[in-house]
């Protein structure tokens, strides 16, 4: 293609391309739709990129049909020097078409046809998705998932849609929709009714639908007030651990860890999450995970569970949980180590019997300690390190691991 001047006000000021439908946002700069639409709504911004003013989140993009003429008849002209015409692009949805789709589906059977066109809607841009959104279509799903209707159909001419249930395929759309934090707010805010209908799902639900409803919990309750999470009830604690003991895929794991590290530390939630079973479960996925962030995370929920005398008499009576937790220092990542750390010291602080003390010095907790001491790990570890060896200086002084200036301390 020869080289060609391009008139600068066909230029896309995010993209820096030529505009192939180009929109005008309310401070009355001209932006091409994919790429304002991906700023405004991927990226989670609320200002126009030139002018760095607020746009309101119910402004419109406007179409403008002027310079998208222009753009197109300019390419046209150029057509001999390699430039593609810009082909007319197609009319977005509109809140109307959304409202009455919804107002249509009154049965299992249109439900499910209506799912149908709302997945295939979302798929053609963030600006669909915030559109279907603003329709009342998170209120319609979350009404489908709490009827709780599990009655599958087989339906061909929905593809990817066979032996699904109206519920399942409601759950995979609010997962798909990326509900915005109002969106959220409102669901999680129905006096709890949702949370629990979703409880609900995790109980009796299929593999699928209990993966989706746990990473929609998790995104519910990022956005949840302390009331809100303090009212959470035992069963929502076991089916979290029960999806961490099924372990249906990677991100349902990651998802219901996310659920118990927003929730433990609220009111009694942690000892609802031990008598759940949480302890054990834990200790068990981190013998076998090896995963960075996953490590992290888990240990990150035995630090909280260990806040609570029940949490830490449970990590002790599992034959390996001082053991594991100790390995994973210095192993895993500098969180991790952190972690692990403060896991110990609330054992040594708080449940540091005679048989746990002679355990930590026999499975090797306490040369792990002593090495902390000696490599680069950052302040705050080798200070709770320090902390724990010397609360119980006494009782392992004939290691030759312990430093002598915590042995002299004690007669």
């Amino acid at each position: 293609m020869e080289e060609v001047d391009v008139p600068p006000f066909f230029i896309c000021p995010i993209s820096l391309e030529i505009m192939k439908d180009p929109v005008t946002v309310s401070t009355g700069i001209t932006y091409d739709r994919e790429s304002i639409e991906k700023w405004l709504f991927s990226g989670k911004n609320n200002t126009c990129p030139m002018t760095k003013q607020v746009l309101s989140a119910d402004s419109d993009l406007t179409p403008n049909h002027t310079l998208r003429r222009l753009i197109q008849a300019w390419c046209t002209l150029n057509a001999s020097k390699g430039v593609e015409r810009i082909p007319t692009p197609k009319i977005p949805i509109n809140k109307t078409q959304i409202v009455k789709l919804l107002k249509d589906a009154k049965s299992p059977e249109s439900q499910m046809k209506c799912m149908g066109k709302l997945r295939a809607l979302a798929a053609e841009s963030d600006a669909n998705k915030r559109c279907i959104e603003s329709a009342g279509a998170v209120e319609f799903l979350a009404s489908v998932v709490s009827k709780d209707s599990f009655t599958t159909f087989e339906d061909g001419s929905n593809e990817g849609m066979e032996s699904r249930s109206v519920s399942s395929e409601a759950l995979s759309i609010l997962h798909y929709l990326q509900v915005s934090e109002s969106g959220l707010k409102k669901l999680v805010g129905k006096n709890g009714e949702f949370v629990g209908s979703l409880v609900r799902v995790l109980q009796r639900g299929n593999y699928e639908s209990r993966a989706y409803s746990v990473m929609l919990l998790s995104s519910m309750l990022e956005v949840a007030d302390p009331t809100q999470l303090i009212a959470l009830k035992p069963e929502f604690f076991a089916e979290a651990v029960q999806m961490l003991q099924d372990h249906i895929s990677h991100q349902a794991t990651i998802s219901a860890l996310k659920l118990l590290i927003g929730a433990c530390p609220w009111g009694r939630n942690r000892v609802k999450a031990v008598e759940a079973g949480a302890v054990p479960i834990l200790t068990e996925l981190l013998l076998h995970f090896t995963e960075k962030r996953a490590c992290e995370m888990i240990l990150t929920v035995l630090d909280q569970l260990c806040g609570c005398a029940e949490g830490r008499a449970e990590l002790l009576k599992h034959a390996a949980g001082i053991a594991i937790v100790s390995k994973k220092i210095l192993r895993v990542s500098q969180v991790a180590s952190e972690r692990a750390v403060k896991i110990l010291y609330s054992i040594s602080k708080f449940s540091a019997t005679a048989s746990v003390l002679q355990e930590m010095l026999q499975l090797g907790v306490v040369a792990k300690l002593c090495l902390v001491l000696q490599v680069d790990c950052g302040s705050r570890i080798k200070e709770k390190t320090f902390d724990i060896l010397r609360l119980h200086a006494r009782a392992w002084k004939n290691s030759p691991c312990i430093p002598t200036n915590l042995v002299s301390s004690y007669p």
